[in-house]
């Protein structure tokens, strides 16, 4: 029963991996686009910055239908995307545009920088670890998202990403977890459907 479950997951992995990449390519650079950042933060900034910050969250966890949980994750998305300067803005803008015209090393090159001028900017490293994954590069791409979540550890995108990474590495249980911690920040997360139940729980 166990294997034939996990097998389920694996064929939603693969048909759902076209899906999630139109997605991401449509909806991230809009996002990026969107932000007007200033090259540094003011004083009580950083304050209001966390202030904004947990509130999109708790707009996440209290939405009672998909639709108002769609509108709070484009949020989310939208405040993580802003970039600190207008430099990185910039690069990021570029690299989304490669992206989305498939040429991956380009874009990856990009966000080489990226990492390099803005490291305590999460997304950077998120976007880098997407376009690893969309290489292939798995463990690479593992290795990206640690850093994301050591910035952003509600970075469900993230979570989703190593979820769907370990699983198709065959390590279910693993990834099974990552997939749930995703969970837990995001209920309407589109993953939840490649949970797998647990023993004597109901997902």
């Amino acid at each position: 029963m166990m294997n034939a479950s996990c097998d389920m997951v694996r064929r939603i992995i693969m048909r759902s991996a076209a899906w999630l990449l139109v997605a991401v390519l449509a909806a991230a650079p809009v996002a990026a686009q969107t932000t007007s950042p200033e090259a540094e933060e003011a004083p009580g900034q950083a304050e209001d910055r966390d202030k904004v910050r947990a509130t999109l969250f708790e707009e996440l966890q209290s939405a009672t239908t998909e639709p108002e949980a769609i509108l709070a994750e484009a949020a989310v998305w939208r405040f993580w995307l802003t970039p600190p300067s207008e430099e990185v803005g910039a690069l990021m803008d570029r690299a989304m545009d490669r992206r989305r015209w498939y040429a991956f090393q380009e874009a990856r090159e990009v966000l080489d920088q990226i990492v390099e001028q803005a490291p305590d900017y999460a997304e950077g490293w998120n976007q880098r670890a997407f376009i690893l994954f969309l290489q292939e590069n798995y463990d690479e791409s593992l290795d990206d998202i640690e850093r994301v979540l050591a910035l952003e550890p509600k970075h469900f995108g993230a979570l989703a990403g190593k979820a769907r990474i370990l699983m198709r590495q065959g390590r279910m249980e693993l990834g099974q977890k990552a997939l749930r911690q995703a969970v837990d920040i995001h209920p309407w997360l589109k993953e939840r459907g490649m949970l797998l139940p647990e023993p004597g729980k109901d997902i």
